[in-house]
């Protein structure tokens, strides 16, 4: 279902697109960029790199967002009020999505091409990239600083627990709430819980002192371990709930929980339906398009940077990337 909330009307989507162009002072002219046409805040992408000189290949093949023609009609609209959809192709002959981009496609990539991921290093996901492929082919790959001024994508990362544990049942203040945290999030998260006047105790693994003598939720923001590894909350963790603090909530906002070791002794989990492996249980897009629309512009950034050579970056240039 198309995503109706008054906050994703097209004017607003402008202004907030036009301003982040300004920040990261994003100049794409001369450029190709190969993205997706989507739905949501999502529709931004296309978009954003055209307001800012691109030619832009917008993929548009339907996907479980949207039918093809929805996801060009989305895209053309927006671009329409931008006054550049002269700058953007559409294509179907692919899936809807960049991603997986393995060999065969890194293979098939012209020299000079780059890779801008939409998030941070540190956060890199195999299935994402087959970046030996890369470095293979000489393909420069980065992340993008999310806490750059100009993207500042993490100020919002303490508004989506606050929606999650909302969602679930818990007002969050004067709530005693255990954060499970052991990356760069934590202290995001943590400030605004606080300013929203909860109790919170960041600890990076699960004990008997962040539980008692009573816990209202655990949010879990761990990162995601490999297949196959134990996940960020065990089934140990859940004996431990059950015996420390049985009416505790689990909040799975990022990282692996053995929903199944939850479910057998009897603990509630948020959201109900487990997000994909590596993925977040709370889009950013959740609380309005504002994070989605300062993040694909600071990737956007990034592209630009890796695409004119970091011998000719700026330290300023340089303060957008995160090299691989």
């Amino acid at each position: 279902m198309p995503d109706t909330r008054p906050g994703l009307n097209p004017r607003r989507l402008l202004r907030l697109m036009n301003a982040a162009v300004d920040r990261c002072q994003l100049d794409l002219t001369g450029r190709t960029v190969v993205t997706e046409a989507a739905s949501g805040a999502y529709v931004v992408t296309p978009v954003l790199a055209a307001m800012a000189g691109a030619d832009v290949c917008a993929l548009a093949a339907s996907t479980a967002y949207g039918s093809a023609a929805e996801l060009r009609a989305l895209t053309t609209e927006l671009a329409g009020l931008a006054g550049v959809s002269d700058r953007i192709a559409f294509a179907s002959a692919k899936s809807g999505q960049v991603r997986p981009i393995d060999t065969e496609m890194v293979s098939s990539m012209k020299p000079g091409c780059v890779i801008p991921l939409m998030y941070e290093s540190w956060e890199f996901r195999s299935a994402d990239l087959d970046i030996e492929a890369c470095r293979k082919h000489d393909i420069l790959v980065a992340g993008t600083n999310e806490q750059h001024p100009a993207v500042d994508v993490f100020s919002y990362l303490g508004q989506l627990a606050i929606k999650q544990l909302h969602e679930a049942g818990i007002p969050v203040r004067a709530s005693r709430i255990a954060l499970l945290c052991d990356n760069s999030f934590g202290p995001y998260i943590e400030r605004e819980l606080r300013q929203n006047a909860a109790e919170v105790i960041m600890v990076p693994k699960l004990a008997a002192g962040a539980l008692a003598p009573y816990c209202d939720a655990i949010v879990v923001a761990m990162l995601p371990g490999e297949e196959g590894k134990e996940p960020a909350l065990t089934s140990g963790d859940a004996r431990l709930i059950r015996d420390v603090a049985p009416d505790t909530v689990v909040i799975q906002y990022w990282g692996d929980v053995d929903r199944a070791a939850l479910a057998a002794e009897n603990l509630p989990v948020w959201p109900e339906v487990a997000p994909a492996a590596g993925h977040m249980g709370v889009l950013p897009s959740a609380v309005g398009p504002d994070a989605i629309v300062r993040l694909q512009a600071g990737g956007l950034k990034v592209g630009e940077v890796l695409a004119r050579g970091l011998d000719n970056a700026s330290p300023e240039d340089m303060a957008f990337i995160q090299l691989l």
